[in-house]
């Protein structure tokens, strides 16, 4: 059985970047579903993703073990999932997207029980990603500090989805494209497999999963930005100072920040080299540079948010996205915890 509250949800989600996902969907059949039924083995919830597997009979009679990926076991718990939603004996259906190599792994798209009953869809039909529909905020924050998360209701219109925001919209320079054409995620030059997140602007680009929380410190002249996404955070110095030489590069690169009139502006540079921060294979160097907007509006319950994004060694082009975010007070911040085990899960064995 699917233990309540999850036989009451269900899911389908892109693999194309750290959305839901954050392996390349080049190594599913994303066009298809497949159809597994069989008894549950294993149910493994941790971050970024959660799996289980199912022993299933295949043409010849004999049992193959799948492995099905899920979303965080974060964004699982916001529909209604628990670790004991799946056990081992459960008999179960499940749809998936099936590995392009033919190996027996999938990522998940629907499940029902052993009864057939089938859980209700919890996803744009339009578009097949996972959409939250936050409800509006009763009351709205005196400053910007505070929990966000995107009105995804106005995130729309992107080619290939929210999952391929960034990696559709950049437009590379000829070493920008050889490095993403180079890239195997399969390899140590992915960092996500030793569970080194992204840093910004994926903290506002992944808004639409995981909330954003800002905290002004008045005494030190600091704003501190966290994502629940890979637990990233960042501090925003206000107190007039430059950005330091070129030679001090950090992971999370050096923002300082100012007021014009309502709008917090970030400006942040000095970042390290990094092989994949944005969605899968585009690197970023050394003249990466970030600025941002902030302004609160709607009476504190909408925060405005816009970035631009210039790295000419990669990209030909700045790129720049703006979203309204809403205020979330109520959404949880609990750590991301990556589990190195689980991200390295998706390899082929």
């Amino acid at each position: 059985m699917i233990r309540q509250p999850a036989a009451t949800v269900t899911m389908a989600i892109l693999l194309a970047a750290p959305v839901a996902a954050h392996h390349s969907d080049a190594a599913l059949d994303m066009r298809s579903v497949v159809k597994v039924a069989g008894t549950v083995t294993e149910f493994i919830w941790r971050n970024p993703h959660a799996y289980f597997t199912v022993d299933a009979p295949d043409q010849h009679g004999q049992t193959v073990r799948w492995t099905v990926q899920m979303p965080s076991t974060i964004v699982l718990a916001r529909r209604g999932w628990t670790a004991e939603s799946l056990q081992a004996g459960d008999a179960v259906s499940v749809g998936l997207h099936p590995a392009r190599d033919g190996r027996p792994y999938g990522l998940f798209q629907s499940i029902e029980n052993g009864d057939g009953a089938v859980a209700p869809m919890a996803f744009d039909r339009s578009s097949g990603e996972l959409r939250f529909e936050l409800p509006e905020a009763a009351a709205g924050s005196a400053t910007i500090a505070g929990r966000w998360m995107a009105d995804t209701a106005q995130l729309t219109g992107f080619p290939g989805g929210l999952d391929n925001l960034t990696r559709s919209l950049l437009e590379l320079t000829p070493k920008g494209a050889a490095a993403l054409a180079a890239f195997d995620e399969n390899s140590a030059e992915n960092p996500l497999l030793e569970c080194v997140g992204r840093p910004t602007p994926a903290m506002i680009v992944y808004t639409n999963l995981y909330p954003m929380e800002i905290t002004i410190d008045d005494e030190s002249q600091t704003i501190l930005i966290r994502s629940q996404f890979f637990d990233e955070e960042r501090t925003v110095y206000l107190d007039g100072r430059a950005h330091p030489g070129a030679s001090e590069r950090y992971y999370a690169g050096h923002s300082i920040g100012w007021w014009e009139g309502d709008t917090l502006i970030v400006d942040t540079t000095n970042f390290a080299d990094h092989r994949s921060p944005y969605q899968n294979g585009i690197p970023s160097g050394g003249q990466k540079r970030v600025v941002e907007r902030y302004r609160l509006f709607e009476n504190g319950t909408r925060l405005r948010v816009e970035f631009t994004l210039e790295d000419p060694e990669y990209i030909v082009r700045p790129l720049s996205h703006a979203r309204e975010l809403i205020y979330s007070p109520q959404v949880d911040m609990t750590p991301f915890n990556c589990d190195p085990g689980a991200t390295r899960r998706f390899l082929p064995q």
